[in-house]
């Protein structure tokens, strides 16, 4: 296989930090889970770097994703916020991402967010727990003011998590999609904008799909005879 030119610059650049790190290959696969062979083939230009790949590196050699991704030869312009364009710039994002993973990874993304969600149900239904999702939506809503689309679909769902009649099912839904935004330190952290926002706009999406099966189940439930 031929050596890729933007896959040397990048292979050059973690070799560097791998150094001033003092870690061995071996070392950072173990950090990030991605096994020796593939971050050899990485590091010499062999094998493409996807997102998640990058993400990882970002994380474990603490180095701004945006120069790994510059390295890699992706176009940064595709990550930066522009003006009216806030809904395709997440969009391509996240596409970016899923293409760049296989379907394993797809998936295991996809079942991490879901854990994640059934942990925070429970204290959505808790006082602490609304307490958290009351004063920290609106603070949170203000920080990522940008995301067009899935910012009023989290408005919705907060309107409807104040709403009293809600079910003890459908308040633990929301609330736990809610509690996942609020909180930074999720799957994917929020400070790489855009990319740090996918994981939010699948979670959401899991929550509105679950909370509409719930509501159906729950409509079409036999009341018990007296």
């Amino acid at each position: 296989m031929c050596e890729n030119k933007n896959g040397v610059k990048l292979g050059i650049m973690i070799k560097a930090l791998l150094k001033e790190h003092s870690l061995s290959m071996r070392k950072l696969s173990i950090l990030t889970g991605i096994d020796t062979a593939t971050i050899s083939k990485i590091l010499n230009g062999k094998h493409p770097a996807n997102i998640n790949h990058l993400q990882k590196f970002s994380k474990c050699l603490t180095v701004p994703i945006e120069q790994l991704l510059i390295a890699a030869g992706y176009e940064l312009s595709n990550f930066k916020q522009k003006p009216n364009s806030n809904v395709e710039i997440v969009v391509h994002a996240i596409e970016e991402i899923l293409k760049s993973s296989n379907l394993l990874e797809q998936q295991q993304l996809i079942e991490r967010i879901n854990e994640e969600l059934s942990k925070y149900e429970h204290y959505a239904l808790t006082e602490e727990g609304q307490e958290m999702i009351l004063k920290g939506f609106d603070e949170k809503i203000n920080k990522v003011s940008g995301i067009g689309q899935s910012i009023e679909e989290l408005k919705q769902m907060y309107k409807q998590f104040c709403d009293n009649n809600l079910t003890t099912n459908q308040r633990a839904i929301l609330g736990s999609g809610l509690l996942y935004f609020i909180f930074s330190t999720d799957i994917i952290p929020d400070y790489t904008y855009p990319i740090g926002y996918v994981d939010d706009f699948i979670a959401i999406k899991l929550v509105l799909n679950r909370l509409s099966q719930i509501k159906k189940s729950e409509q079409t439930e036999i009341p018990p005879v007296i």
